[in-house]
């Protein structure tokens, strides 16, 4: 599920070590080298090194400084100061517009729109768009994992695994919703949830056409027509349809309360019980009868309280009260 993209890019003392043999052929021959620009400034980074997926991606990594660019002065000349280089993409893409510096990574994203994955793989019925994303997948037969995680060593196949898992211990979240300023650590993560705002629900119950936003949505709700619960509590062996719901019962063994009171301390459980919580100490009242608009913190005070009304409206002894009591 989790393919989050792209933005990141490697630090100078990396950059040189981006272009390597793999990224080299990730057009599956001398096509990327044809087009590669002469000026020795200016370097092309493969888009499967740029730090954010497994496949490769054709964000704006097209070119890159070397340390000479980024040192501030001209190689030729060294009284020209070349503190900025400006990209120049004159390949544009014929189905978006979309512009590239380079005419390999261009076709690469051409593939984008046309579906072609010429690079298969050899041990599944994988394809790939090119042969750096191949490479990547390869990892997944081979068990290789030549990328570490810096803060507690876990082993990754992929560079851009990596860089994602790396912002659990940064806390970086990159990716901002344009609509209601909640950020992600993941691109894929930001493109879901962009639905829920647009409305779009491109998946569909087979059984009661209920749309769903997310396929992993879907695959939730067909649990309510098959039944299936497949999370059990280890403790007790209840069973559960969501690993959510399996979390909050786990607590009840635990005794864990991860959810804080920040102005009293309390602790509680659930996050909605945390909720309730907290409208003891800003007097949000939003459940309110509508008999007599007594307002309330909690459904099941305002439950409690409408029985008074309907005790009132049918006292003991009348019409109504018999006519209940016979029915029954």
């Amino acid at each position: 599920m989790m393919s989050e993209d792209d933005e990141e890019k490697p630090e100078s003392s990396q950059l040189h070590h981006c272009w390597t043999e793999e990224s080299r052929g990730s057009e599956g021959g001398p096509e990327a080298d044809r087009n590669s620009d002469p000026d020795p400034l200016l370097q092309p980074v493969s888009e499967d090194n740029s730090l954010d997926s497994t496949e490769t991606d054709d964000s704006d990594c097209d070119w890159t400084q070397t340390k000479e660019a980024q040192s501030g002065r001209d190689v030729k000349n060294p009284d020209i100061d070349v503190g900025t280089v400006v990209k120049e993409r004159p390949f544009p893409c014929s189905y978006c517009g979309k512009r590239f510096s380079l005419k390999g990574n261009l076709n690469r994203h051409i593939r984008d729109h046309t579906g072609e994955r010429p690079f298969p793989c050899t041990d599944c019925d994988k394809s790939f768009k090119d042969s750096g994303s191949l490479t990547a997948h390869m990892r997944c037969h081979t068990g290789e994992q030549p990328y570490s995680c810096l803060f507690c060593g876990k082993n990754f196949s992929g560079r851009g695994n990596m860089t994602r898992h790396m912002r659990i211990h940064t806390g970086e979240k990159p990716f901002t919703c344009s609509v209601c300023n909640k950020s992600f650590h993941v691109k894929e993560h930001l493109n879901r949830h962009m639905k829920y705002h647009t409305g779009e629900k491109p998946f569909s119950c087979s059984v009661c056409g209920k749309g769903c936003a997310q396929k992993t949505d879907l695959k939730k709700h067909m649990r309510v027509h098959t039944g299936e619960k497949p999370f059990s509590c280890p403790y007790c062996g209840k069973c559960c349809a969501e690993k959510g719901d399996l979390t909050k019962h786990m607590r009840v063994h635990t005794g864990e309360k991860p959810f804080s009171c920040n102005i009293c301390g309390k602790s509680c459980a659930q996050k909605g019980s945390l909720k309730i919580h907290m409208r003891i100490h800003t007097g949000e009242k939003p459940f309110s009868c509508s008999v007599c608009e007594k307002r309330f913190t909690v459904t099941g005070h305002l439950k409690r309280h409408m029985k008074l009304h309907t005790a009132e409206s049918h006292p003991p002894g009348s019409a109504e009260s018999h006519s209940g009591k016979s029915r029954k």
